[in-house]
Protein backbone atom coordinates (compact mmCIF):
# COMPACT_ATOMS: atom_id res chain seq x y z
CA UNK A 1 0.00 0.00 0.00
CA UNK A 2 2.78 2.46 0.95
CA UNK A 3 4.63 1.73 -2.29
CA UNK A 4 1.44 2.30 -4.26
CA UNK A 5 0.86 5.70 -2.63
CA UNK A 6 4.49 6.84 -2.99
CA UNK A 7 4.55 5.88 -6.67
CA UNK A 8 1.33 7.83 -7.25
CA UNK A 9 2.72 10.87 -5.42
CA UNK A 10 5.71 10.89 -7.77
CA UNK A 11 3.89 10.06 -11.00
CA UNK A 12 0.89 12.41 -10.73
CA UNK A 13 2.91 15.68 -10.53
CA UNK A 14 5.16 14.50 -13.39
CA UNK A 15 2.16 13.69 -15.57
CA UNK A 16 0.55 17.06 -14.79
CA UNK A 17 3.76 18.93 -15.63
CA UNK A 18 4.00 17.07 -18.94
CA UNK A 19 0.41 17.91 -19.81
CA UNK A 20 0.68 21.57 -18.84
CA UNK A 21 4.18 22.49 -20.00
CA UNK A 22 5.60 19.96 -22.46
CA UNK A 23 5.41 20.82 -26.18
CA UNK A 24 3.17 18.60 -28.29
CA UNK A 25 6.02 16.65 -29.86
CA UNK A 26 7.60 15.89 -26.45
CA UNK A 27 4.29 14.71 -25.00
CA UNK A 28 3.85 12.48 -28.05
CA UNK A 29 7.29 10.92 -27.56
CA UNK A 30 6.51 10.21 -23.90
CA UNK A 31 3.19 8.64 -24.87
CA UNK A 32 5.04 6.52 -27.43
CA UNK A 33 7.48 5.28 -24.79
CA UNK A 34 4.60 4.40 -22.46
CA UNK A 35 2.88 2.55 -25.32
CA UNK A 36 6.04 0.62 -26.17
CA UNK A 37 6.52 -0.44 -22.54
CA UNK A 38 2.90 -1.59 -22.32
CA UNK A 39 3.13 -3.42 -25.66
CA UNK A 40 6.26 -5.20 -24.47
CA UNK A 41 4.35 -6.43 -21.41
CA UNK A 42 1.38 -7.47 -23.55
CA UNK A 43 3.56 -9.46 -25.95
CA UNK A 44 5.15 -11.21 -22.99
CA UNK A 45 1.66 -12.13 -21.80
CA UNK A 46 0.93 -13.48 -25.28
CA UNK A 47 3.71 -16.04 -24.79
CA UNK A 48 1.66 -17.58 -21.99
CA UNK A 49 -0.93 -18.38 -24.67
CA UNK A 50 1.67 -20.39 -26.62
CA UNK A 51 2.17 -17.50 -29.07
CA UNK A 52 5.63 -16.41 -30.18
CA UNK A 53 4.97 -12.78 -31.19
CA UNK A 54 6.93 -10.49 -33.50
CA UNK A 55 8.80 -8.41 -30.95
CA UNK A 56 11.15 -6.05 -32.81
CA UNK A 57 8.81 -5.50 -35.81
CA UNK A 58 5.98 -4.55 -33.44
CA UNK A 59 8.21 -2.08 -31.61
CA UNK A 60 9.41 -0.53 -34.88
CA UNK A 61 5.89 -0.27 -36.30
CA UNK A 62 4.59 1.36 -33.09
CA UNK A 63 7.58 3.72 -32.88
CA UNK A 64 7.01 4.81 -36.50
CA UNK A 65 3.39 5.64 -35.64
CA UNK A 66 4.38 7.91 -32.75
CA UNK A 67 7.30 9.48 -34.63
CA UNK A 68 4.87 10.48 -37.38
CA UNK A 69 2.50 11.94 -34.77
CA UNK A 70 5.40 13.81 -33.14
CA UNK A 71 6.51 15.28 -36.47
CA UNK A 72 2.96 16.36 -37.21
CA UNK A 73 2.64 17.89 -33.72
CA UNK A 74 5.93 19.78 -34.10
CA UNK A 75 4.85 21.24 -37.43
CA UNK A 76 1.25 21.96 -36.44
CA UNK A 77 1.84 25.55 -35.43
CA UNK A 78 3.53 26.35 -38.76
CA UNK A 79 1.59 24.15 -41.15
CA UNK A 80 -1.86 23.96 -42.67
CA UNK A 81 -1.00 26.93 -44.90
CA UNK A 82 -0.88 29.36 -41.95
CA UNK A 83 -4.51 28.73 -41.07
CA UNK A 84 -5.87 30.25 -37.83
CA UNK A 85 -5.52 28.07 -34.70
CA UNK A 86 -9.27 27.39 -34.56
CA UNK A 87 -9.22 25.94 -38.09
CA UNK A 88 -6.13 23.89 -37.22
CA UNK A 89 -8.01 22.49 -34.21
CA UNK A 90 -10.88 21.48 -36.47
CA UNK A 91 -8.47 19.63 -38.76
CA UNK A 92 -6.62 17.79 -35.98
CA UNK A 93 -9.23 15.01 -35.53
CA UNK A 94 -9.28 14.44 -39.30
CA UNK A 95 -5.48 14.16 -39.46
CA UNK A 96 -5.49 11.80 -36.48
CA UNK A 97 -8.24 9.64 -37.97
CA UNK A 98 -6.35 9.41 -41.28
CA UNK A 99 -3.10 8.46 -39.51
CA UNK A 100 -4.82 5.82 -37.37
CA UNK A 101 -6.64 4.43 -40.38
CA UNK A 102 -3.42 4.20 -42.39
CA UNK A 103 -1.47 2.31 -39.72
CA UNK A 104 -4.42 0.13 -38.67
CA UNK A 105 -4.98 -0.85 -42.30
CA UNK A 106 -1.32 -1.61 -42.92
CA UNK A 107 -0.72 -3.58 -39.71
CA UNK A 108 -2.21 -6.96 -40.79
CA UNK A 109 -0.36 -6.93 -44.11
CA UNK A 110 2.95 -5.91 -42.52
CA UNK A 111 2.94 -8.60 -39.83
CA UNK A 112 1.54 -11.38 -42.00
CA UNK A 113 4.13 -10.54 -44.64
CA UNK A 114 6.93 -10.70 -42.07
CA UNK A 115 5.65 -14.09 -40.95
CA UNK A 116 6.44 -15.64 -44.32
CA UNK A 117 10.06 -15.86 -43.21
CA UNK A 118 9.26 -18.17 -40.31
CA UNK A 119 10.01 -21.85 -40.52
CA UNK A 120 6.87 -22.82 -38.62
CA UNK A 121 4.04 -21.45 -40.73
CA UNK A 122 1.51 -22.48 -38.09
CA UNK A 123 2.92 -19.70 -35.88
CA UNK A 124 2.50 -16.93 -38.44
CA UNK A 125 -1.16 -16.07 -37.90
CA UNK A 126 -1.11 -16.17 -34.05
CA UNK A 127 2.02 -14.00 -34.02
CA UNK A 128 0.59 -11.50 -36.50
CA UNK A 129 -2.72 -11.41 -34.64
CA UNK A 130 -0.94 -10.65 -31.37
CA UNK A 131 1.04 -7.80 -32.94
CA UNK A 132 -2.00 -6.29 -34.68
CA UNK A 133 -4.04 -6.54 -31.49
CA UNK A 134 -1.24 -4.99 -29.43
CA UNK A 135 -1.12 -2.01 -31.80
CA UNK A 136 -4.89 -1.55 -31.83
CA UNK A 137 -5.34 -2.17 -28.11
CA UNK A 138 -2.50 0.04 -26.85
CA UNK A 139 -0.91 2.29 -29.48
CA UNK A 140 -4.09 3.67 -31.06
CA UNK A 141 -5.73 4.74 -27.75
CA UNK A 142 -2.47 6.38 -26.67
CA UNK A 143 -2.38 8.20 -30.00
CA UNK A 144 -5.96 9.40 -29.47
CA UNK A 145 -4.91 10.63 -26.04
CA UNK A 146 -2.29 12.82 -27.72
CA UNK A 147 -4.88 14.04 -30.21
CA UNK A 148 -7.01 15.26 -27.29
CA UNK A 149 -4.04 17.15 -25.87
CA UNK A 150 -3.56 19.05 -29.13
CA UNK A 151 -7.05 20.51 -29.16
CA UNK A 152 -7.69 24.04 -27.83
CA UNK A 153 -7.60 23.71 -24.05
CA UNK A 154 -6.51 20.10 -24.58
CA UNK A 155 -4.74 20.13 -21.23
CA UNK A 156 -8.17 20.40 -19.59
CA UNK A 157 -9.42 17.47 -21.67
CA UNK A 158 -6.59 15.27 -20.41
CA UNK A 159 -6.84 16.38 -16.79
CA UNK A 160 -10.60 15.83 -16.86
CA UNK A 161 -10.14 12.35 -18.33
CA UNK A 162 -7.44 11.35 -15.85
CA UNK A 163 -9.38 12.77 -12.92
CA UNK A 164 -12.49 10.82 -13.89
CA UNK A 165 -10.55 7.58 -14.43
CA UNK A 166 -8.22 7.83 -11.44
CA UNK A 167 -10.84 8.98 -8.93
CA UNK A 168 -13.07 6.09 -9.99
CA UNK A 169 -10.18 3.65 -9.62
CA UNK A 170 -9.24 4.94 -6.15
CA UNK A 171 -12.79 4.82 -4.79
CA UNK A 172 -13.42 1.39 -6.32
CA UNK A 173 -10.31 0.09 -4.56
CA UNK A 174 -10.96 1.51 -1.08
CA UNK A 175 -14.74 1.09 -0.99
CA UNK A 176 -14.52 -2.39 -2.48
CA UNK A 177 -11.87 -3.37 0.04
CA UNK A 178 -13.69 -2.00 3.09
CA UNK A 179 -17.37 -2.45 2.18
CA UNK A 180 -17.48 -4.81 -0.79
CA UNK A 181 -19.68 -7.86 -0.26
CA UNK A 182 -21.04 -8.82 -3.68
CA UNK A 183 -18.53 -10.05 -6.22
CA UNK A 184 -18.89 -8.42 -9.62
CA UNK A 185 -16.84 -10.80 -11.77
CA UNK A 186 -15.18 -13.47 -9.62
CA UNK A 187 -13.97 -15.48 -12.60
CA UNK A 188 -12.12 -12.50 -14.09
CA UNK A 189 -11.23 -10.35 -11.08
CA UNK A 190 -12.14 -11.87 -7.71
CA UNK A 191 -11.49 -8.69 -5.71
CA UNK A 192 -13.87 -6.44 -7.66
CA UNK A 193 -17.28 -5.89 -6.11
CA UNK A 194 -20.52 -4.21 -7.14
CA UNK A 195 -20.17 -1.86 -4.17
CA UNK A 196 -16.75 -0.76 -5.42
CA UNK A 197 -18.06 -0.37 -8.98
CA UNK A 198 -20.95 1.82 -7.80
CA UNK A 199 -18.60 3.96 -5.70
CA UNK A 200 -16.34 4.28 -8.73
CA UNK A 201 -19.15 5.65 -10.92
CA UNK A 202 -20.29 8.12 -8.25
CA UNK A 203 -16.73 9.33 -7.63
CA UNK A 204 -16.09 9.90 -11.33
CA UNK A 205 -19.33 11.86 -11.68
CA UNK A 206 -18.58 13.98 -8.62
CA UNK A 207 -14.97 14.80 -9.48
CA UNK A 208 -15.66 15.21 -13.19
CA UNK A 209 -18.54 17.66 -12.74
CA UNK A 210 -16.74 19.62 -10.02
CA UNK A 211 -13.63 19.96 -12.18
CA UNK A 212 -15.66 21.22 -15.13
CA UNK A 213 -17.58 23.65 -12.94
CA UNK A 214 -14.43 25.14 -11.46
CA UNK A 215 -12.21 24.84 -14.54
CA UNK A 216 -12.27 28.61 -15.29
CA UNK A 217 -10.95 29.33 -11.79
CA UNK A 218 -8.47 26.45 -12.04
CA UNK A 219 -7.25 27.74 -15.41
CA UNK A 220 -6.85 31.25 -14.03
CA UNK A 221 -4.82 29.94 -11.08
CA UNK A 222 -2.61 27.81 -13.32
CA UNK A 223 -1.99 30.84 -15.52
CA UNK A 224 -0.96 32.95 -12.53
CA UNK A 225 1.68 30.40 -11.50
CA UNK A 226 2.87 30.11 -15.13
CA UNK A 227 1.87 26.49 -15.63
CA UNK A 228 -0.71 27.32 -18.29
CA UNK A 229 -0.87 29.84 -21.10
CA UNK A 230 -4.05 31.94 -21.12
CA UNK A 231 -6.33 30.61 -23.88
CA UNK A 232 -8.73 32.52 -26.08
CA UNK A 233 -10.89 29.42 -26.63
CA UNK A 234 -13.69 28.45 -24.23
CA UNK A 235 -13.49 24.84 -23.08
CA UNK A 236 -16.58 23.09 -24.37
CA UNK A 237 -17.26 20.78 -21.43
CA UNK A 238 -17.02 23.66 -18.97
CA UNK A 239 -20.08 25.17 -20.66
CA UNK A 240 -22.09 21.94 -20.71
CA UNK A 241 -25.22 21.31 -18.70
CA UNK A 242 -25.02 19.37 -15.47
CA UNK A 243 -26.80 16.33 -16.90
CA UNK A 244 -24.46 16.24 -19.90
CA UNK A 245 -21.43 16.30 -17.58
CA UNK A 246 -22.96 13.53 -15.45
CA UNK A 247 -23.57 11.42 -18.55
CA UNK A 248 -20.06 11.93 -19.96
CA UNK A 249 -18.36 11.26 -16.62
CA UNK A 250 -20.40 8.10 -16.07
CA UNK A 251 -19.77 6.88 -19.62
CA UNK A 252 -16.02 7.39 -19.25
CA UNK A 253 -16.07 5.58 -15.92
CA UNK A 254 -17.90 2.58 -17.38
CA UNK A 255 -15.41 2.45 -20.26
CA UNK A 256 -12.53 2.61 -17.78
CA UNK A 257 -13.97 -0.19 -15.63
CA UNK A 258 -14.45 -2.32 -18.74
CA UNK A 259 -10.83 -1.68 -19.73
CA UNK A 260 -9.67 -2.81 -16.31
CA UNK A 261 -11.74 -5.99 -16.54
CA UNK A 262 -10.48 -6.79 -20.05
CA UNK A 263 -6.86 -6.57 -18.95
CA UNK A 264 -7.67 -8.68 -15.89
CA UNK A 265 -9.16 -11.32 -18.19
CA UNK A 266 -6.01 -11.34 -20.33
CA UNK A 267 -3.83 -11.77 -17.25
CA UNK A 268 -6.15 -14.39 -15.76
CA UNK A 269 -5.97 -16.41 -18.95
CA UNK A 270 -2.18 -16.20 -18.82
CA UNK A 271 -2.12 -17.11 -15.09
CA UNK A 272 -0.24 -13.89 -14.32
CA UNK A 273 -1.00 -11.47 -11.46
CA UNK A 274 0.63 -8.32 -12.90
CA UNK A 275 1.66 -7.46 -16.44
CA UNK A 276 5.06 -6.30 -15.16
CA UNK A 277 6.89 -4.72 -12.23
CA UNK A 278 8.06 -1.39 -13.63
CA UNK A 279 5.87 0.67 -11.23
CA UNK A 280 6.29 -0.27 -7.54
CA UNK A 281 2.92 -1.01 -5.97
CA UNK A 282 1.11 -0.72 -9.31
CA UNK A 283 2.58 -3.62 -11.30
CA UNK A 284 3.36 -3.01 -14.94
CA UNK A 285 2.74 -0.13 -17.31
CA UNK A 286 -0.20 -1.97 -18.85
CA UNK A 287 -1.71 -2.37 -15.38
CA UNK A 288 -1.53 1.39 -14.92
CA UNK A 289 -3.04 2.46 -18.26
CA UNK A 290 -5.54 -0.35 -18.90
CA UNK A 291 -8.56 1.77 -17.92
CA UNK A 292 -7.34 4.75 -19.94
CA UNK A 293 -7.05 2.59 -23.07
CA UNK A 294 -10.83 2.21 -23.14
CA UNK A 295 -11.79 5.64 -21.81
CA UNK A 296 -9.56 7.75 -24.10
CA UNK A 297 -11.23 6.66 -27.39
CA UNK A 298 -14.66 7.38 -25.89
CA UNK A 299 -13.70 10.96 -24.97
CA UNK A 300 -11.96 11.42 -28.33
CA UNK A 301 -15.12 10.39 -30.19
CA UNK A 302 -17.27 12.68 -28.04
CA UNK A 303 -14.85 15.55 -28.58
CA UNK A 304 -14.45 14.94 -32.32
CA UNK A 305 -18.14 14.68 -33.14
CA UNK A 306 -19.75 16.95 -30.56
Amino acid sequence: MIQRILTALVLIPLVLLLILRAPGWALTIVAGIVALLAIREFLELARHYAVEPFLLPTYIFTAAFFVLLAIEAASQTRSYFDLPPLIIADLTPLVMAATVGLFAGLAPFVFLGLGLKRKELSSVYPAAAASVFAFGYIAIPMGLLISLAREPNGEFELIFLMLVVWSGDIFAYFVGKSMGRHKMSPRVSPKKTWEGAAASVLASIAFGTLFCHYSPAIGSWLSRIHLLQPSQFPWGLAQSSLWRLVFISALLNLAAQLGDLVESAIKRGANVKDSGAILPGHGGMLDRIDAMLFAAPVLWLLSAFF
